[in-house]
């Protein structure tokens, strides 16, 4: 079949309107958030249900046609590149926004895969509930990618992955087949754990088409604060007295140091510094009370887990163990000190060029990561700038450098020491217990890292996986994998 007939066919099974050939019309789903990673699509095709996008891929497999799955196209690490050859086909879901069902005893919600992060957050506040997966790009990221890439976010420490908040799956496999795993169940142990295979696949084994997540209560009271701490094993130390005193109620514990918060002031001269001045060691804390003893409101005004928070934190300043503290006495002063965290993506762009890496250690090597950093950064760049923040409750790190602040070297130049730069970058997380990619992704960016850093025969079994899978390889092609 030829790619004319495939696009007319598929425009016969969806409607023209659906098919996008023309290059203004493919443009905002071939450049990605980054816009490092143009592509030029043969189409841009959109389904509006599984059936469609069953029917698409199988007339694009008897094609031979390869399909790039594209949700929100906010991922930072190429997974939607569509190549520049103009022979794949760039499959949107954005038209596949339906939420299906929300169970509010059982605590689930059932969506398909185009459903936007906030739409997903707004449906469950309309029942009390929450869906927490929370981070900066839930305006336009989509449900299906955060399935595909395992995505994170700011509530990794209280409520997991999003891997962790999936009870069930629907995907489209690469010949066209639907497979159905949209169990409802806490318990199901009936051989592989197929959904857990196509979390983090980023679509090269399947197309997500719809998921069963989990909710949860909604908090009735936060306890939000910026603490100043002496270094980040004292946060750490902060972090573990808190949980024991909330009953693991620590939502968020964001680090933001020194370099980060004088940057994000230098882009947004509106904010203030919680402090009067940047800090060397910050970190923004939540914990969300679910109980109604910890969301009392006290004779006074006062909330009970917001006086608990304030008590440990003097007992913390009268130590040493913390060198200041202010919290948000009420939403404007919460959603102010959010703000200064969510400007991370626009704060690490601002300047090029840049590596944006994305590494976990173990809680209690933060520190120690760092602290070689800061030790091997000026070997390799001497004129390089950090502007890190951290997820520092699940020892996730975004270890942002600009390259050449002061534009001293040729492109050349720069490429050979990022290539140089990421390396050790990487090294030193796994020398510490850690990977080269905690909540991004693999995509194109970090395919090099796989082939130095994953464990051979992991990589092994996982080829063997794609190749049963994907025997022709269609499934967004050229991602996650290393070349063999």
């Amino acid at each position: 079949m030829h790619t004319a007939q495939l696009l007319q066919h598929i425009s016969d099974l969806i409607g023209a309107k659906h098919v996008l050939t023309h290059a203004e019309a493919r443009q905002r789903y071939e450049e990605d958030a980054t816009h490092q990673y143009q592509s030029t699509a043969l189409a841009v095709v959109r389904p509006a249900s599984t059936a469609e996008v069953a029917t698409v891929v199988k007339l694009a497999h008897a094609a031979k046609v390869p399909i790039v799955p594209v949700g929100g196209n906010t991922g930072l690490s190429g997974g939607t590149w569509a190549g520049s050859s103009g022979q794949q086909i760039m499959l949107s879901l954005e038209r596949m926004n339906q939420i299906r069902a929300i169970k509010t005893d059982s605590r689930m919600i059932i969506a398909e895969a185009g459903v936007v992060l906030d739409t997903l957050h707004q449906a469950a506040a309309a029942h009390d509930l929450i869906f927490p997966l929370i981070f900066g790009a839930r305006g336009s990221c989509m449900l299906g990618g955060n399935l595909s890439t395992n995505a994170g976010g700011s509530n990794v420490v209280r409520y997991g992955n999003t891997r962790e908040l999936c009870l069930g799956l629907e995907v489209v496999l690469a010949d066209g087949q639907i497979m159905n795993l949209m169990s409802e169940l806490r318990k199901d142990n009936t051989g592989y754990a197929l959904k857990d295979l196509f979390i983090g696949a980023e679509g090269t084994l399947g197309i997500i088409t719809a998921a069963v997540m989990k909710l949860h209560p909604k908090p009735q009271a936060y306890a939000t604060a910026m603490v100043s701490l002496p270094d980040v094993n004292s946060a750490l130390h902060l972090l573990n007295h808190l949980q024991e005193l909330s009953n693991n109620a620590v939502e968020a514990f964001e680090y933001m140091p020194h370099n980060y918060t004088r940057r994000l002031l230098e882009r947004f001269p509106a904010m203030q510094a919680p402090f009067g001045e940047p800090v060397e060691v910050s970190v923004l804390l939540e914990i969300g009370a679910t109980s109604a003893r910890d969301a009392t409101v006290n004779a006074d005004g006062s909330i009970t887990i917001m006086n608990t928070l304030e008590q440990a934190l003097g007992e913390y300043l009268a130590s040493g163990l913390v060198l200041d503290a202010v919290i948000a006495k009420n939403e404007t002063q919460r959603r102010a000190m959010w703000e200064q965290r969510e400007a991370a993506y626009e704060i690490a762009v601002m300047r090029e060029p840049r590596l944006l890496a994305d590494v976990s250690v173990p809680l209690d090597c933060v520190q120690s990561f760092l602290e070689q950093m800061q030790v091997h950064l000026p070997n390799i760049v001497p004129e390089a700038e950090t502007v890190n923040v951290a997820h520092l409750g699940d020892g996730n790190v975004h270890y942002t450098v600009w390259l050449d602040p002061n534009g001293i070297r040729s492109a050349a130049q720069n490429k050979q020491l990022k290539d140089e730069l990421i390396t050790v970058v990487e090294a030193t997380a796994q020398a510490l217990g850690g990977s080269f990619s905690a909540e991004h992704g693999i995509g194109v960016y970090k395919k090099d890292s796989m082939a130095r850093r994953k464990d051979p025969v992991a990589l092994s079994v996982m080829r063997s996986i794609k190749q049963a899978l994907d025997p022709l390889n269609l499934m967004n092609p050229g991602k996650v994998l290393p070349d063999a």
